[in-house]
């Protein structure tokens, strides 16, 4: 039995895109599905995936911050500089309707994602500079997310910074923290191995609920406004997300960042925590229901394109002769 729900696990890894959006077409038809994921289960839901990212980090992990502290620092500056900007600028070309831009918004104002890692090495990326960037802008973001928000979103709507703070560290660095501990003082169990292998898989589950969650929230208003609602919000995001790849790589060509952490950082600022950005949404702007549908189609859309850039990146070592 446990080798089944290893191997489950391993294949909910490997095909989370599949998962996440076979859950999202399920919802929409069957919306009622997920109507309990709101508020507090959300945000409960969201912590066992920080938790899992928690258990599998070590300290040498966060000596990274230490041993490569302008590597991590420029990392953080292009995280927290280029998204923001990059939503900022959409919101106003596109003439975006105020829920949709805030959706944008916040998933531009977020941390790196957790898959981020995953993704640096399928694609022969510098891996250890990857968990110091998500280390750091998830160190950050209880302070740089409500901050970058009000800025950029401030004339929008009332964000409460402080409340937002408060939320972040809940959902975010305590569940992490207390995954290092445990991973800290039971790591050398033999058991331990085994539990981190299913992280992944409930990871992705807990990811996938939330995505559904935020289907049934918004299904109504899918419904009402057709296929051009999807459409018009599915492509600010991927303009959000490609032009996030692409600066991520010219900030480490500037940087005279090598290849491998290059590649890095391209899918470090390209690849968002929309998970969190989908909980915050519903937990301060549930006045605007909408607000969670760029949320939601980040958090399908940054695993499929963070793959497709991967293999793009892999293809063109293949060509040229690299291993």
């Amino acid at each position: 039995m446990l080798k089944l729900f290893q191997g489950l696990s391993r294949w909910l890894a490997n095909y989370t895109s599949i998962f996440v959006i076979g859950v999202a077409v399920f919802t929409f038809f069957f919306p009622h599905t997920f109507d309990w994921v709101r508020g507090t289960t959300q945000t409960v839901i969201l912590g066992i995936i920080m938790l899992t990212m928690g258990l599998t980090l070590t300290t040498n992990d966060f000596k990274i911050l230490a041993q490569r502290p302008l590597d991590v620092f420029i990392g953080a500056c292009a995280q927290f500089i280029i998204m923001p900007g990059v939503a900022y600028t959409l919101v106003h070309v596109w003439h975006l309707d105020p829920a949709l831009a805030l959706g944008i918004l916040l998933v531009g104002c977020c941390p790196g994602g957790v898959s981020s890692n995953i993704m640096s090495y399928l694609c022969h990326g510098d891996v250890a500079f990857s968990v110091g960037m998500t280390c750091a802008s998830t160190i950050l973001a209880p302070v740089m997310t409500p901050l970058l928000l009000k800025i950029t979103a401030g004339e929008i709507i009332h964000v409460d910074a402080v409340g937002m703070f408060i939320n972040i560290l809940i959902v975010t660095i305590i569940p992490v923290a207390i995954g290092c501990a445990l991973n800290y003082v039971y790591g050398k169990k033999e058991y331990f191995p085994t539990i981190q292998s299913l992280m992944p898989g409930i990871s992705v589950t807990c990811l996938a609920i939330i995505v559904g969650g935020v289907i049934s929230t918004v299904h109504d208003d899918l419904v009402a406004r057709g296929l051009m609602l999807f459409l018009w919000t599915f492509a600010v995001v991927f303009c959000h997300n490609t032009l996030g790849y692409l600066l991520g790589w010219l900030a480490g060509k500037c940087a005279g960042f090598n290849t491998a952490k290059k590649r890095t950082i391209s899918i470090e600022v390209g690849m968002q925590n929309a998970g969190l950005a989908t909980v915050l949404a519903g937990n301060f702007f549930a006045a605007q229901p909408l607000a969670v549908l760029p949320c939601a189609i980040s958090c399908a859309w940054h695993s499929i394109s963070g793959t497709i850039l991967a293999g793009i990146y892999l293809k063109w070592d293949h060509m040229h002769g690299k291993n």
